[in-house]
């Protein structure tokens, strides 16, 4: 069995359309019911908080990328990305992925914990989301990042065909907010 590449850095920076070939067959390798291009594109324009986790692209790992206005940049590995949405006093989790050949390092708890700096710093003082009944994976990343069951919501997510999933509703205190 072969080491997990490792990046000796990496940055969030703002989701751009440049990401969305990068980033689309990794939504589409994580998930059975991934979102869409103009899912991404949707919530870009919605002004959500929309993020992606680069690092150099190595020759396990290769790159991406062009800036602006089209030229080609230096390439990047996308490692993650997450989507957000902020409310009146809270923010909704509503994507994070890890690229598969990036998982287990840590990453997500990163994202998540840049994730709630940001939502202080917003006035947010919970952090919700919802993950599959079927995603323990995920449920074990979230506890252990803080979050804490409270609910359930019945046929929430799509599966197979004619066939609905129940999804865990899980919230996370932010420190450092008032009560």
């Amino acid at each position: 069995m072969s080491a997990l590449p490792q990046l000796p850095e990496a940055r969030l920076e703002p989701m751009r359309v440049t990401h969305l070939d990068a980033l689309l067959p990794i939504e589409q390798q994580a998930y059975t019911h991934p979102w869409t291009r103009g899912n991404f594109i949707d919530s870009m324009h919605a002004g959500y908080h929309c993020m992606c986790l680069v690092g150099p692209a190595t020759p396990e790992a290769p790159g991406f990328g062009a800036d602006a206005a089209g030229r080609r940049a230096p390439p990047d590995t996308l490692i993650g990305y997450f989507v957000a949405m902020k409310g009146v006093d809270e923010v909704h989790l509503l994507n994070i992925t890890v690229a598969p050949a990036f998982q287990h390092q840590g990453w997500a708890a990163l994202m998540l914990t840049a994730l709630g700096v940001w939502s202080r710093a917003q006035g947010a003082g919970w952090l919700w989301l919802e993950v599959r009944v079927s995603n323990t994976r995920a449920q074990q990343v979230y506890e252990r990042h803080g979050f804490r069951r409270v609910g359930q919501r019945k046929g929430y997510y799509p599966a197979a065909p004619g066939r609905r999933e129940d999804a865990i509703v899980m919230s996370l205190r932010l420190e450092g907010t008032a009560p």
